[in-house]
């Protein structure tokens, strides 16, 4: 599949503005501290930020509306409900916490629950989707919400050692977290890597059963938008190199740095707080442009792909 940037950009800051708003929601920092303030407003605008960016890959933004009224059977018009209809407690929660510096426990649950569902309806459009057999697996919403979380409690880290309240929490649940989300990862690359393909073009043209399928002549002699949009290929090689970046700068890297957070001064602290939530950012884009990279389109079977 073509990985779009407006699609990597989405599922990424969406991502991360989630995972930090259902931290605040959950409570775990002091929403009278300043930086606990402009968190609430940062996740806000990396949601909006996020879900504005996936527009851009629409032929007709303008018509983008018309995908809510879809939601009995579209997991994208789901995900277009559930984004809309979580900012009323995020920000709900961001008017208590910037003008009154106060937590609201029931709001703050809610909104931290809705995130989650948000963040699993985006997952959902790509799992539900058969035709792309790498993405047709539960471990496709596990790695969405355990990255989105993971990036959610780094951020949260950052602004728990800024306010100079404590940190410890936070960099240990982020640690846990990556770990976990990366854990989950290498198992979805290891599935993708040694799937067996349900679709072939035997089994697409119905002809398997006279034996081996050729194609003999191509659809199509020029690139047209199944070609472009299905047809992207990565050499295996180049995959497997990005992948281990991915894990480098996404994984090891700001694990190591979360227990410097944990073990190191104030200074040292804010320093490898903040290098972490940029390296780990880094490494989600590579994770996420080689999920769209790595996915082969079943109607690729007819371009003898």
């Amino acid at each position: 599949m073509h990985p779009a940037p407006s699609i990597i950009l989405f599922t990424t800051l969406s991502g991360l503005g989630y995972g930090l708003a259902a931290v605040l929601g959950l409570g775990l920092l002091d929403a009278s501290t300043l930086s606990a303030k402009l968190a609430h407003v940062a996740a806000l605008v990396m949601i909006a930020g996020g879900l504005l960016s996936s527009t851009l890959h629409l032929g007709n933004p303008q018509r983008a509306w018309r995908a809510l009224s879809q939601w009995r059977s579209s997991w994208l018009s789901r995900e277009g409900v559930m984004a809309m209809a979580t900012f009323v407690p995020l920000t709900i929660s961001a008017w208590f916490a910037v003008i009154e510096g106060r937590y609201l426990p029931v709001v703050g649950l809610v909104g931290a629950v809705m995130c989650g569902a948000t963040v699993y309806c985006t997952a959902m459009i790509y799992a539900s989707l058969r035709s792309i057999q790498a993405w047709n697996t539960g471990l496709t919403p596990i790695c969405y919400l355990l990255f989105s979380a993971a990036g959610g409690l780094l951020l949260s880290t950052v602004v728990a050692v800024i306010s100079g309240s404590s940190s410890d929490l936070c960099a240990v649940l982020a640690l846990v977290a990556v770990i976990a989300a990366w854990a989950a990862k290498s198992a979805w690359w290891k599935r993708l890597r040694t799937l067996v393909p349900l679709s072939t073009p035997e089994s697409a043209t119905g002809l398997g059963n006279i034996g081996h399928v050729r194609l003999f002549e191509r659809p199509h002699m020029n690139d047209n938008y199944l070609t472009r949009e299905m047809g992207f290929k990565i050499a295996r090689k180049h995959a497997l190199k990005l992948s281990k970046m991915a894990i480098l700068l996404g994984g090891v890297v700001p694990v190591a740095l979360m227990l410097v957070v944990i073990l190191g001064g104030s200074t040292t602290a804010m320093l490898a707080a903040v290098l972490a939530v940029l390296l780990y950012a880094c490494g989600l884009v590579v994770e996420r442009w080689l999920f769209f990279a790595e996915a082969r389109h079943a109607v690729m079977n007819y371009y003898g792909d």
